[in-house]
């Protein structure tokens, strides 16, 4: 066997090895709290210079919303997510005046949740955000899609996380931090992790009140019913491009549960997302009205 064939086998042997033995001490010393989470969270997504250098990221595609409980329905369209450090506009565009979609934006100070009908008004998950907007202010919305993510700055945005250890969802085993905004919430956010990969993989926010919300009116007046409602994105599909490793699917799912018995599901299925990094962004994409 040539010398040349020797380097290359002894090469991948070695690369192999560091890869298992990697694995292998991460599975050895698990992170105890939440501060370890989040430093092998950050370590997933890039190397600490090159997320420094992250400043943008546009993430687009095709998205298909179907209504599963309480009705039927599918409607097919366009989303496009754009973000420019804690800026972002979350938009999914369908060919439909009973349902035009969503639009999601903050603009770094202020945020807008946008009509979704012919007749100027919001969804049931607009009028949700449009009232808990922590979930956009904080940079939740859309997780590690937008440089909004708030795990890359806490120290910034003074919000905690506590560590929860592993929790089973859906039949896996997934590390759950619960994060609390530095302004008073009582919205109950919750962020899961992939034990092998900490890639960030789910987020759950719920709110369930005696006294519940009646969506789409402004935010002093909206409680009437007694309603539960939870808000979870899913996260997959991770795909590295420039030492960068990001979802390309995001799947979003908004319920809400009246005591008297009605249960409403709908579905946002973001699927083949292309996402790039450090492009130029218009300004005028975050302009709040």
């Amino acid at each position: 066997m040539s010398t040349k064939k020797n380097f290359a086998i002894v090469a991948l042997a070695l690369l192999f090895s560091a890869c298992v033995s990697g694995s292998n001490a991460r599975a050895a010393n698990p992170p105890t709290n939440a501060e370890e989470l989040v430093a092998l969270h950050l370590d997933s997504i890039a190397t600490a210079p090159v997320r420094a250098g992250l400043k943008t990221r546009v993430a687009q595609g095709p998205v298909e919303y179907k209504i599963l409980v309480g009705g039927v329905g599918t409607l097919e369209g366009k989303a496009q997510i754009a973000s420019d450090g804690k800026k972002l506009v979350f938009m999914m565009k369908l060919p439909n005046n009973e349902y035009r979609g969503e639009q999601f934006i903050f603009n770094g100070e202020k945020d807008s949740v946008a009509f979704s009908t012919a007749r100027q008004a919001r969804s049931s998950l607009g009028g949700f955000v449009f009232v808990q907007d922590a979930i956009i202010r904080e940079g939740l919305l859309g997780g590690l899609l937008t440089t909004a993510w708030p795990l890359l700055n806490l120290d910034e945005r003074k919000a905690k996380v506590s560590f929860d250890g592993l929790k089973k969802m859906d039949g896996q085993d997934l590390y759950l931090l619960h994060y609390h905004p530095h302004k008073s919430t009582d919205l109950e956010i919750n962020l899961y992790f992939d034990p092998q990969t900490f890639r960030h993989v789910k987020t759950i926010f719920s709110y369930s009140v005696s006294q519940g919300l009646t969506l789409g009116g402004d935010r002093a007046t909206a409680r009437q019913q007694e309603t539960r409602y939870r808000l979870t994105e899913k996260f997959s599909d991770f795909k590295t491009v420039d030492g960068v490793t990001l979802p390309t699917h995001d799947n979003i799912q908004f319920s809400q549960e009246l005591q008297n018995g009605g249960t409403t599901l709908n579905e946002w299925d973001l699927k083949g997302l292309d996402v790039s990094n450090n492009v130029p962004v218009d300004a005028r994409n975050f302009e709040v009205k």
